[in-house]
C-alpha cells in the first residue's frame, strides 16, 4: 500500500550514505541478533539464511 519494500528501502540507503552489500549484512545479522526468537533459533538463521545468502551474492 504504501510502496515501501526492503529492495526500495536498501537501494535509498545505497544511494543516500553508500552502503554496499557488506554493510546489509552487517546490518541484517545484528538485527537478527535482537530477534524476539529463542537465541537457538537465532543462530541457524545467521548462519544459513543470510550468511550464506551473503556469501552466494559475492559469487555471483
Amino acid at each position: 500500500m504504501s510502496g515501501a519494500s526492503m529492495t526500495r528501502e536498501l537501494a535509498l540507503l545505497a544511494d543516500a550514505f553508500g552502503y554496499g552489500l557488506p554493510d546489509f549484512r552487517w546490518f541484517a545479522i545484528n538485527a537478527m541478533k535482537s530477534a524476539f526468537i529463542p537465541f537457538d533459533e537465532r543462530l541457524p538463521i545467521i548462519g544459513d539464511v543470510i550468511k550464506s545468502w551473503y556469501a552466494d551474492q559475492r559469487k555471483a
